[in-house]
Formats: C-alpha cells, structure tokens, sequence
C-alpha cells in the first residue's frame, strides 16, 4: 500500500526563495471525496494520476501513476469536478531534507504553502526560519477543498 505521511505550513517572508527550484503545476480533480479523492497533474513535463485517501491529518494513503501529457490536459480540460488549480511548486533544501513551497495563483493567489513529506509519524526535522503556523489538519487547506472553495473567498484569507 502507498502512503503519504506529510505535514503542511504556511509560509513567513521569502527567503526560502533562494535557490528554489521551480516547476510550473496544474491539477485538478476527477473526484473529491470523501472517501478518497482522485487527481490529474502535469508538472514541468510529467503528468500522474493521483489516487488519495479522504482523511485530513498527516497520514494518507496514496497511490501515483504515471499517465500521458496528453491525456492528463484532455483529463484537465474535459473532466474535472471543480476548478483546475495553477501554481509553481518551488523545491527548497534546509537541513537535508527537501521541502516543496507551493505559490498558488488564479482564486488561490496569495497562499504559499510549505510541505515536508516524513518517512513517520514521529520522524524529527528542523524547521526553516521562514516556516509559519502548521496547516495539517485543517481541511481547507487541502488542495481538492482548495479547488471547490479557493483561497480568495475565504472570509480570513
């Protein structure tokens, strides 16, 4: 079974910006959930179909499968439930491990969030001067409630 053990922050300032790898994103979805949802994304020149399980928290099952540009921007731009979602996911190293910086744009402009995937539940890292509050568990956050209800109409945001 694939699983995803991630935690999720916002972000303080840019500094994390230097050095930052970049890769333009588009994704969206064919279902939503809950139980599970079911995403399309091309990033830079690949594109996976993404299989998640519903829950919020820091432990899901997930499983990824490579598929087509072409078939991923038909999937894009015929079949899915809600709005595609734009960002640029920005890979930044701190501390021997890789975190990916994701600058949302369109209904999400102005969120960056910051994600470290874990090996476990309890696994250690330090944590990089520009990261701000953690997000894990708040369901808005999760980029398929992000595309039903993006950023922009949020009342705080």
């Amino acid at each position: 079974m694939g699983t995803e053990i991630e935690r999720k922050y916002l972000v303080n300032g840019d500094t994390w910006r230097q050095g930052a790898e970049q890769l333009p994103c588009a994704q969206g979805y064919l279902a939503t959930g809950p139980p599970v949802s079911v995403r399309v994304r091309i990033m830079g020149g690949n594109a996976m179909l993404t299989v998640k399980s519903g829950k919020t928290g820091i432990t899901r099952a997930e499983y990824e499968y490579s598929i087509p540009v072409e078939d991923a921007r038909e999937l894009l731009s015929t079949a899915c439930t809600s709005a595609v979602i734009e960002k640029t996911r920005h890979l930044v190293q701190y501390a021997g491990m890789t975190w990916e910086v994701d600058e949302f744009h369109g209904e999400n402009n102005g969120l960056i969030v910051a994600e470290i995937e874990l090996e476990s539940e309890d696994q250690p890292f330090e944590s990089p001067p520009w990261l701000g509050p953690e997000v894990s568990h708040d369901p808005r956050y999760l980029n398929s409630s992000l595309s039903k209800h993006p950023y922009r109409e949020w009342a705080d945001g």
